[in-house]
């Protein structure tokens, strides 16, 4: 274990009961452990949430004025900045991202998210409601108490700021799980919170999986569960709401974004081009991923002769060189299991245009080439099923009404694109698409900004990260009247 890695994992951070396990952490960049971390149980979750619980309630965060956590949150952000490199290679050796988007997307969400909230919090303005001169009515936000969070490894430290950073802001205390498999740049980012000046207990770590998420979901002094992650464990999150003391759960659980191109995109080529780096971007491991290319029929050769340019020039290579693109899938398992989704393709009748084996395997680690599937219907598995990997699959239309019911064709409604040079088709097509988020003429243009709200309808979930929007997740509304003389 490296000194950083050490530090880390010991800085002030609660390590669990001296009767923890230990967990070995392995880097799908060379199929190798290179370090343990702490393996905690249902007791170590327990002490935890005591722990947040008690900060909580003896004001040690909420009491202070939200200009006093202000300065905390942005103080953290320069720390954040000073070790920006640091905390990028965490996620890079972890899961495989590309140092270019750990370093400079990842790493830079957290920060965009502290800066945003911490400058936000003291602008945002209770209400005075129009009763009248006999009764004073005064509608407050307060923070809704201890917020469990429990988050994916595609994006280890990037989602964590999404979450973290708006709860802490309105003076909640915070447990947060990150994945099992992704710790070390959280809890990096937590150590660096406490130097930053979060009082004790404002923000625990618990590190484990399942059983350590199921402990946090069920507990009965947590008040608000968020998580991103899978359908399957989202609506475990539900049930252990339901089952314990119906706390408020928000999901965000993946996507299958259609990304549609019309005959008049204005730039075909550009179009291609982009829905190439949606469906690639981070080995596919992205759930508002561009998943479906819906493009017209009398275009599709041309763009799938771009898209083949672009996946060949996106091959695979270690995500520790600066100039590497496309780096591993986290872990052999899921290589495995995306793997299997192309050899399904094959079975239903898809053609592989480009892509679809392994790379690199002397390596030992878990590679995979960029792949463009054609031939795809909408009824086939890799058309309505998230696959969450580099795989593209192309669809064809003749009419705007068939684009819109192939789009709106899968349980997912996270986010998508369209391509027109019509005003009324952008507008009309874009209303009438099923999902949080629309690009035109662009796909993902949002992710890096902390400014507009992400989410998404139907099994995608339900609640808002990002914006302002992100605050009504971490506060009650409360309504005091005061009756006058």
């Amino acid at each position: 274990m490296t000194d950083w890695m050490a530090a880390a994992e010991t800085l002030n951070l609660p390590q669990g009961r001296a009767g923890s396990g230990r967990r070995s952490l392995t880097s799908p960049i060379d199929g190798e452990a290179f370090t343990e971390v702490a393996d905690h149980d249902e007791r170590d979750v327990d002490a935890a949430v005591s722990r947040a619980r008690a900060a909580f309630e003896q004001g040690a965060w909420t009491g202070l004025t939200p200009t006093e956590r202000k300065r905390v949150l942005l103080r953290w952000a320069d720390l954040m900045e000073r070790d920006r490199e640091r905390i990028g290679q965490m996620d890079t050796l972890a899961m495989g991202m590309p140092r270019a988007l750990s370093v400079n997307h990842g790493v830079q969400w957290f920060i965009d998210a502290l800066r945003y909230y911490g400058e936000a919090i003291d602008k945002v303005q209770d209400e005075i409601a129009p009763t009248g001169d006999a009764v004073l009515a005064m509608v407050t936000r307060e923070p809704v108490g201890v917020v469990g969070v429990v988050l994916p490894w595609n994006w280890p430290i990037g989602l964590a700021g999404w979450k973290l950073a708006p709860a802490l802001a309105v003076g909640c205390s915070v447990v947060v799980k990150p994945d099992e498999t992704t710790p070390l740049s959280l809890l990096h980012a937590a150590a660096l919170g406490l130097e930053a000046g979060l009082p004790e207990g404002v923000l625990e770590v618990v590190l484990g999986g399942p059983r350590v998420g199921e402990a946090l979901g069920r507990h009965g002094d947590v008040d608000v569960i968020a998580f991103t992650g899978s359908g399957e464990v989202g609506r475990s999150f539900q049930r252990y709401a339901g089952e314990s003391n119906m706390k408020a759960v928000w999901l965000e659980c993946g996507g299958k974004g259609p990304n549609i191109v019309f005959p008049d995109a204005p730039d075909i080529v550009a179009a291609a081009q982009a829905s190439a780096f949606a469906i690639f971007l981070n080995s596919g491991q992205v759930c508002a991923a561009g998943s479906r290319l819906i493009v017209h029929h009398s275009i599709k050769d041309a763009v799938v002769e771009v898209l083949s340019g672009v996946a060949a020039a996106l091959q695979p290579a270690d995500p520790r060189v600066e100039t590497t693109m496309m780096g591993t899938m986290s872990s052999a398992r899921h290589l495995d299991r995306v793997a299997d989704y192309i050899g399904i393709a094959r079975d239903q009748g898809g053609r592989i245009v480009t892509g679809g084996e392994r790379a690199l395997v002397d390596t030992g680690g878990s590679y995979l080439q960029p792949t463009v599937i054609d031939g795809v219907s909408p009824d086939m598995r890799v058309a309505r099923e998230e696959i969450f990997g580099p795989v593209l699959s192309v669809l064809t239309f003749d009419t705007v009404d068939e684009a819109v019911a192939i789009a709106n064709g899968t349980a997912y409604g996270l986010a998508g694109g369209l391509w027109t040079s019509d005003l009324n088709t952008a507008l009309n097509v874009s209303r009438r698409l099923r999902l949080g988020a629309v690009g035109v003429n662009s796909y993902g243009e949002d992710a890096n900004s902390t400014l507009v709200p992400f989410g998404g309808y139907r099994q995608s979930g339900y609640g808002r990260d990002k914006s302002l929007h992100a605050l009504d997740k971490y506060t009650q509304i409360k309504t005091t009247w005061i009756k006058l003389s």
